[in-house]
């Protein structure tokens, strides 16, 4: 007859986790600094949330370390763009600012505000 199947964890793949993370690599995030927060916002909050909906949407906590991911590369982009923030404490502080201030300005920031 064989084993018995018990247990189902809807989560994301490791082949999916892989194409998404080559995805938001592609946009080159940290590198945009001609952009201002609010068109970054507008060009990934949509695709984000996406993300977010679909494969969180039973196993919320496997998509997280993509969504650091996403947040590492926007705090890059702070130190890039702005020259007071280069040093990491000035950046952090900065962030924790934003991050407070506007806490669902990113949608991935409703899940994980931090950047680590």
């Amino acid at each position: 007859m064989g084993k018995s199947f018990t247990n189902f964890l809807p989560a994301i793949s490791k082949e999916a986790l892989k194409k998404i993370s080559g995805e938001v690599r592609s946009w080159r995030l940290h590198l945009r600094i001609g952009l201002t927060f609010i068109e970054l916002v507008r060009r990934i909050n949509p695709i984000v949330r996406g993300w977010m909906q679909y494969f969180g949407a039973f196993y919320r906590s496997e998509p997280l370390p993509l969504l650091r991911r996403i947040s590492a590369y926007l705090m890059r982009w702070i130190r890039k763009k702005y020259k007071r923030f280069r040093s990491f404490k000035a950046a952090h502080t900065c962030w924790q600012r934003v991050t407070s201030r506007r806490p669902r300005l990113f949608a991935h920031w409703a899940w994980t505000p931090c950047f680590w």
